[in-house]
């Protein structure tokens, strides 16, 4: 598989990664077994470049792939964690409910200080159980998960100290890149203004559907030399199962706006005889802005499926045709969009 370089740096990643968020039990549990047979279907396909969290199953997630990665060859993986929040334990049963499946028993505290990043990396070290990590994204700073008065407590907590222990992670060659692993635009503005950042993996804010990232955005990475991974593509799934009763969008049910526009991507991509998910996939590569594609689940059958809609590449005429269709997010207000 063709790679790609983050910003300025020498990190080559995949054009297409693996997003370990589903084998953290996201929605519905992900034994071992599985999650290993989705990681063998990844590296089967080409994928080289796989992205993990704390978060997702409290630290479930980070054990399987660090077992995973520890059979494969060090020389031919690139790994990214995150940063932001600090697990600590709690009693079996008593671990809140955040959509995660049989997670670890752990909850987790919100820290962007210089001291929570550097735990944060240590604790990651020590679940994923291997010697590198190659990319750090902070993950969740904005107002779309903390809201605006909490989130201007926690950017400047970054801005006056967590950037610096990023920075030095890097000079040391602990690490080889950094960024901000989120789901809006705002923030991202916020931090490229004030600091310099190798990469932003972007979920849901530049897809097929959803443009938000075009107008502000796009110019400033390009300025800066500051490269995108493009999670999300799916929008929360409602371009890979159509604008069908119960679909989702941003998380949440689609509104009937959504379920219009999506409906006329569908009458686009039938015209020329593709599924609506194949131009959702390949959109974003178009760009050379973009390293890499993510994408995510826990079922190898589901990403033996995805990786097929990437070949044949798709016309680029095709692409203009649902361009009177997308959307841009709303301001974000004063409360959280996703608690």
């Amino acid at each position: 598989m063709k790679t790609r370089r983050i910003g300025k740096t020498g990190l080559e990643v995949t054009e297409v990664s693996f997003g370990a968020a589903a084998l953290g039990g996201l929605y519905r549990a992900c034994p071992r077994e599985q999650a290993m047979e989705t990681l063998n279907a990844a590296w089967d396909a080409g994928i080289r470049y796989f992205d993990v969290a704390p978060w997702y199953g409290l630290g479930l997630a980070e054990r399987y792939v660090g077992d995973f990665l520890r059979s494969k060859p060090e020389a031919e993986w690139v790994l990214s964690t995150k940063v932001g929040r600090l697990l600590r334990p709690v009693p079996t049963g008593t671990v809140p409910d955040y959509s995660y499946v049989d997670p670890l028993s752990f909850d987790a505290d919100y820290d962007y200080s210089y001291d929570g990043i550097m735990r944060s990396v240590e604790f990651s070290y020590a679940r994923l159980g291997l010697n590198r990590i190659d990319m750090l994204y902070v993950h969740d700073i904005g107002g779309y998960t903390h809201g605006a008065a909490k989130n201007a407590v926690y950017l400047r907590q970054f801005l006056d100290s967590g950037i610096k222990a990023l920075e030095e992670l890097k000079s040391s060659g602990a690490i080889k890149a950094f960024g901000l692993g989120v789901n809006e635009v705002p923030v991202c503005l916020d931090v490229m203004h004030n600091a310099d950042i190798d990469c932003i993996l972007m979920a849901g804010r530049y897809t097929l559907l959803d443009r938000s990232a075009v107008a502000d955005l796009l110019p400033l990475c390009r300025a800066k030399g500051t490269s995108l991974v493009v999670g999300g593509v799916f929008n929360s799934g409602i371009l890979a199962t159509g604008a069908v009763p119960g679909s989702n969008f941003d998380y949440m049910p689609a509104t009937e706006e959504v379920l219009a526009k999506v409906s006329g991507m569908e009458a686009v991509a039938k015209k020329h005889g593709v599924p609506l998910a194949a131009p959702a996939l390949q959109f974003a590569l178009r760009d050379p802005l973009v390293a890499s594609v993510l994408i995510g689940t826990a079922k190898a059958s589901s990403l033996q499926r995805n990786m097929e809609l990437f070949d044949p590449p798709l016309a680029e005429t095709i692409f203009p045709e649902f361009d009177s269709f997308t959307l841009v997010a709303p301001p974000l207000g004063a409360e959280a969009v996703r608690v």
